[in-house]
């Protein structure tokens, strides 16, 4: 049988935009390095290890995103029950779109991801620690 798919993914991309705080990067980096702010990289641990990640960011694989986040969870971690503003990013801002809108549905407040992920960073100029094991540049 064949899988009648009813919502893309940018549809469900572009239903959680409507509904979350989105950053421009020049505001992430604004808030980048903040006490009060988390920086949370929600990609594959593959990317991180080919690409490095954004100095600070907690990496968070958007598969356990919610059992980290759930206070009750076996899994939870301690850093989501600060007082921060969550920043999450991806590579691109989509899987951190829809991130970001799980975790302001489950109650984590402020929350908010940026305009273009890892990638806009990047070409911004933003700071990027490089992979473990490998020199930058």
């Amino acid at each position: 049988m064949t899988q009648n798919i009813t919502r893309s993914v940018e549809e469900l991309v572009a239903e959680a935009n409507r509904n979350i705080r989105i950053l421009t990067v020049a505001e992430a980096m604004a808030l980048h390095g903040r006490d009060d702010v988390l920086f949370i990289d929600v990609r594959d641990v593959r990317e991180l290890a080919e690409t490095g990640r954004i100095p600070g960011a907690r990496h968070v694989p958007r598969g356990l995103l919610e059992f980290w986040i759930d206070p009750k969870s076996p899994y939870h971690k301690p850093f989501f029950a600060e007082e921060r503003t969550f920043v999450f990013y991806c590579a691109v801002a989509w899987r951190s779109a829809l991130a970001t809108r799980a975790a302001q549905d489950m109650g984590l407040a402020p929350v908010a991801h940026f305009e273009g992920g890892f990638e806009a960073w990047k070409e911004a100029g933003g700071p990027v620690q490089a992979p473990r094991g490998r020199q930058k540049g």
